[in-house]
């Protein structure tokens, strides 16, 4: 006879939640499966009804989505849960806030709809701040990639070197001035595979115009969703903000 897990089966779903939070400060440098039991413990602590999936080794029903890489910051991180009993998103993102460490902060929360989340995601918004590069020099490289229809990056995956082309996943590059020394990137992109992330853009740069930032880069994501006409992102939990209500997250420095 086939093993069975002992005891009843667990609760079915009953209700899905979708969740917007920022990745501040140093917790930025979480990798990813960090971030995902650091959820897991706080969403015990808040007391969060989760449905749990079947089998010997149960773990809560949680989806991410696009998970932005280890050392960068995001106010756009996007994770689905699912309930085993029905609550109020507010409230839900009000308690789960309270139970995150600062630095992991609740942006937002709403019901799911039956569009798969995925379905809603296409497109990703970045700045990236350049600290000892000057906004004409930025300028002089941004120009040099957009005149081209190609520019190959190499970069080392899970499934080992791949290159790939940066300038097809970039809808829009614009370059600001934070001061005389200190360039602003902003940038949309597509989401393509494998996916575009800010160092791809700055190896482009320096691929079509030499551009090497002297210190480090800062990257933020400021915001992931379906790619529109005018080539700005709409926020997949948008249709739900009158009901959900929108959380204003701590900032950290």
């Amino acid at each position: 006879m086939p093993r069975r897990p002992e005891g009843p089966p667990p609760p079915p779903v009953v209700a899905r939640v979708r969740v917007r939070f920022a990745k501040r400060g140093r917790l930025r440098f979480l990798s990813h499966r960090d971030i995902a039991r650091t959820f897991e413990r706080a969403l015990r602590r808040a007391d969060v009804p989760m449905a749990y999936s079947a089998g010997f080794s149960p773990h809560p029903r949680i989806s991410w989505l696009g998970a932005a890489p280890t050392g960068v910051a995001s106010e756009a991180e996007y994770v689905e849960l699912a309930l085993a009993e029905h609550r109020q998103p507010r409230a839900l993102g009000e308690a789960l806030d309270a139970a995150l460490p600062a630095g992991l902060d609740v942006v937002a929360c709403a019901p799911a709809t039956s569009t798969p989340l995925a379905d809603l995601v296409d497109a990703s918004r970045w700045r990236v701040r350049l600290p000892g590069v000057a906004p004409a020099e930025l300028a002089a490289a941004v120009d040099a990639l957009l005149v081209r229809d190609l520019v190959e990056v190499e970069r080392v995956t899970k499934n080992g070197h791949r290159r790939f082309d940066v300038r097809q996943a970039v809808v829009l590059m614009v370059c600001r001035a934070e001061n005389d020394t200190c360039a602003i990137l902003d940038t949309v992109v597509r989401h393509t595979t494998p996916a575009v992330r800010p160092d791809d853009m700055l190896t482009a740069l320096c691929v079509v115009a030499g551009l090497r930032p002297p210190v480090p880069p800062e990257p933020l994501r400021l915001g992931q969703g379906r790619l529109l006409e005018d080539g700005t992102v709409a926020d997949p939990l948008m249709p739900d903000r009158d009901d959900a209500g929108r959380l204003v997250g701590r900032i950290d420095a």
